[in-house]
């Protein structure tokens, strides 16, 4: 009796349905992560097996690819040798230590190798206009090299002022590197303004490109989400702002304008910096660039105890020491011994953070956060409530930002300890995007932080507990099924 091809397909496409489900389940109940992942990837795969199995081969696992995974591998020693040449600079080298700040910082040389550095200026930069002027002072006084990462790079506005000095700067000699990431930047890389920009020699390369034909062989929502310029290795940025105006960005999502910080650097940290952009460029397009050793910062000697201008970088990701970011912030949340202020766009901490959080409300620290009311993200918007009920319960303030998107990622211990940078209350920042983020203690650049923080409250709206409790059910209906996606999120 012949079998044709249909009743074939029909006996086996449930048995490969089966087998698949199994797979991942015994590979859930075995892997490594938290018991919310595990849980969310389960009830995703059962409840629409189709589409929860088509999206767990897609983004269930972290797989670089064996091309990076192995061009990762052959770089790491090269950099770790050169993080070790720092560490003879002495004059720039910070060993101490005070009971706050010294288990993060040897959570993180100890996992990183990279050096704690002293001896650096540091200024917050709190306005498009403000931000964007600065660097392009920076690049206009450029001799030798300036070297750029971010996740967006759009045109108009601001950002063309930008363009044009990086021009003038190759102009008159000066090296120019920008990376920028592939889906980030997408829309940019097709531009005349990136057409342009290469025409007149500054070197844009791609950061993690998406090919949709290799998405079972590598993992395609891995970002590049660093935000960094290096201007001759002296002069840095780091913070949340991407390479945007914010009166021209996203203006269709309806959540305002973005608000973001940058740091702006002057000093041996700087360095450090660079070296992690080199680190990128080589990873992406094979190419050396050069690594110089840090420029001591005279203008600021002699250091006090309390203003050291400290700075240690976390440089995060896929391939970098796993959990780091939630080690680091874990840390932090538990050193702190009167307050903790928390500004993040995008809020689905681990299970780890949100207890930390909880357990340092109620031991008597006084726990700030400030998130945006809109989100660009309706699931995160949803998904982030979630864990509103009990933080609140736990004397947690929760303050809703009313002025546009509040897209700033820091945290404050204690009014002493900063911590500023990429990286968002979320899995995503925690396991796949590559991120960067600058740990300070100085009473400084601790107290810009804090009038920030202030100026944050002032536009924002103190959740009550009492009312939040009593929201419609519907509400907190779609805010667990949104919390089900928390893996994709």
């Amino acid at each position: 009796m012949a079998i044709d091809f249909e009743h074939i397909v029909a006996y086996a496409l449930p048995i490969v349905m089966w087998a698949l489900i199994v797979s991942i389940t015994l590979r859930q109940l075995t892997k490594r992560q938290s018991s919310t992942a595990m849980l969310s990837w389960l009830m995703i795969i059962y409840l629409v097996p189709v589409a929860g199995i088509f999206a767990y081969l897609i983004f269930g696992e972290i797989n670089l690819g064996k091309r990076r995974v192995k061009a990762f591998k052959l770089l790491q020693p090269k950099y770790a040798q050169w993080f070790q040449q720092i560490k003879q600079q002495k004059n720039v080298i910070d060993s101490d230590r005070t009971l706050l700040s010294a288990p993060l910082f040897d959570l993180a040389q100890n996992r990183l190798s990279i050096p704690c550095m002293q001896g650096n200026e540091l200024h917050i930069l709190d306005t498009p206009e403000s931000i964007i002027k600065s660097i392009v002072e920076d690049i206009q006084r450029a001799k030798t090299s300036i070297n750029m990462v971010f996740y967006i790079w759009a045109d108009s506005g601001l950002v063309n002022e930008v363009m044009t000095a990086l021009i003038d700067a190759r102009r008159r000699g000066v090296n120019v590197h920008i990376l920028l990431d592939y889906v980030g930047s997408r829309h940019f890389f097709n531009s005349e303004n990136c057409r342009y920009m290469r025409e007149n020699g500054i070197e844009i390369a791609e950061a993690l490109h998406v090919q949709l034909f290799r998405v079972f062989l590598r993992r395609i929502d891995l970002r590049q989400h660093r935000k960094i310029i290096v201007i001759d290795n002296e002069i840095a940025y780091t913070g949340s702002m991407n390479m945007v105006d914010p009166k021209f960005f996203k203006q269709d999502s309806n959540v305002g304008e973005w608000v973001d910080v940058m740091v702006r650097i002057n000093g041996p940290v700087s360095s450090v910096l660079n070296g992690l952009h080199a680190l990128d460029w080589e990873l992406e397009t094979e190419q050396k660039l050069p690594l110089s050793l840090p420029v001591p910062n005279d203008n600021l000697y002699p250091l006090h105890t309390a203003n050291r201008h400290t700075v240690q970088i976390l440089a995060t990701g896929p391939g970098y020491p796993e959990d780091l970011v939630q080690q680091a912030l874990s840390t932090a949340i538990f050193s702190a011994r009167e307050s903790i202020f928390i500004t993040s766009p995008y809020f689905v901490p681990s299970q780890n953070i949100t207890d930390a959080l909880v357990t340092a409300a109620l031991r008597g620290v006084n726990v700030t956060l400030i998130l945006p009311r809109k989100n660009d993200s309706l699931m995160v918007g949803w998904a982030s409530r979630t864990y509103f009920d009990e933080l609140l319960a736990a004397g947690v303030n929760i303050h809703l930002f009313d002025r546009g998107l509040l897209h700033t990622k820091s945290v404050l211990i204690d009014n002493k300890l900063a911590l500023v940078g990429t990286v968002n209350m979320d899995m995503r920042s925690f396991l796949l995007n590559y991120e960067v983020t600058m740990v300070v203690e100085d009473e400084e650049f601790a107290n810009e932080v804090s009038l920030l923080h202030e100026n944050y409250q002032q536009g924002s709206v103190k959740l009550d507990y009492q009312r939040w409790v009593k929201r419609p059910m519907y509400k907190r209906i779609i805010e667990k099924l949104f919390f089900l996606f928390s893996p994709l999120l």
